[in-house]
Formats: structure tokens, sequence, C-alpha cells
């Protein structure tokens, strides 16, 4: 029998490798098939999975918040004579993120220059401390840094930035609505944050 010069330097016989298809690359090419197969399906159903975890984590980036609602504060009636301003609490909903929780924030029923009824907020706009009215002094008095703001909301003195924060209002079936806002601080114009 003749055997042909194997390049590796041995000698092979005719029948054996190079004269025909190789059972041993059928199968790895099988195996490799049948795993990228299992690749491709591990992949799609971990895509898959993790779409809720992605979208729980995203949530607080894109969600538009809850609407913020309108709370009465009384008839309109009682605030139309107003010589001094009057503190009214009003409950509010906050959101941070998942956090959801609620609380009480308050609120001054005053006049404004022009003799309009205007509900502002007690928050201080310089560091957020709960301003006070003075009915001894009729001036508006932050306990916290000496800011003082007029009977309506206006700055006087002090480091605050600007005036009391004034909050949406209006007036329905004969009550006085507000919608509570915050507003962020150290800053010369009014901003909602919140």
């Amino acid at each position: 029998m003749k055997t042909n010069e194997n390049p590796t330097g041995g000698t092979m016989n005719p029948g054996e490798a190079g004269s025909g298809p190789n059972p041993g690359s059928a199968q790895a090419g099988r195996r490799s098939f049948l795993l990228t197969i299992l690749n491709v399906a591990a992949a799609g159903l971990t895509a898959i999975l993790a779409v809720p975890y992605i979208r729980f984590l995203l949530f607080p980036i894109f969600s538009k918040g809850s609407k913020k609602p309108w709370f009465s504060l009384g008839g309109a009636g009682q605030f139309s004579s107003l010589t001094s301003p009057i503190s009214r609490l009003v409950p509010v909903k906050m959101e941070d993120g998942w956090l959801e929780s609620s609380g009480k924030r308050p609120v001054y029923i005053t006049k404004d220059a022009q003799g309009q009824v205007e509900v502002l907020s007690a928050v201080c706009p310089h560091l957020g401390c709960t301003v006070q009215w003075s009915s001894a002094k009729n001036q508006f008095l932050c306990p916290c840094h000496g800011s003082v703001f007029a009977p309506d909301g206006a700055h006087l003195l002090g480091p605050s930035p600007r005036g009391m924060d004034s909050l949406p209002v209006k007036v329905e079936n004969g009550e006085l609505m507000v919608k509570y806002e915050d507003f962020r601080q150290l800053q010369p114009v009014k901003e909602v944050i919140g």
C-alpha cells in the first residue's frame, strides 16, 4: 500500500484525513450553532427580565409627578375685610422618588398692594425657615436670619433675595382655593420646584 507523506513528517494511509469530510468538524459546527442559539436565547431572556428593573430604577427621572390638588381655605367672603394676615395650614403630599409622604404647610392669607386677596407661602425664600407674623410690628419676620417682609410679602430688610412667594389662588363655589407649591431658595426670581 502506498503511503502519502504527511506535512508534519509522518505518513498517512490513503483512507485517512484529507480524502473525505471530517466527521469531527461537522459535530463541532453543530455544537457551535447550538451554543450560538443558546446564547442568543439567554441574552433575549435576560433583556426581557431586565425591563421591569430598568423601569423601576428610571421611574423617578421620567415620572410626570402627581397633579397638585387645590385646597379650600374657607369661604372667600370671610377674607374680603382682612386687616392683617391670617395663618392657615394646607395639607400637602410630597413625593421624593419612590417615597410619598403627607403633611401640613403653613400659609398666610393677606392682601396685595392692590387690595386683592393673596396667599403667601410661609417658607422664607432665603434658606427655608418658617416666617412668622408679628402683629406688634405689623411685619413678617424670619427667625433664622432676620429677613423682614411687609404685610403683602414684599421684602423690606435682611438677606432674603426676594419677597415672600405667592401661591396660585382661585375662587370656586364661593370658596378660596389654593394650590401649594415649593420654590427654589436663594434665587432673586421665584422658580417653582415642586
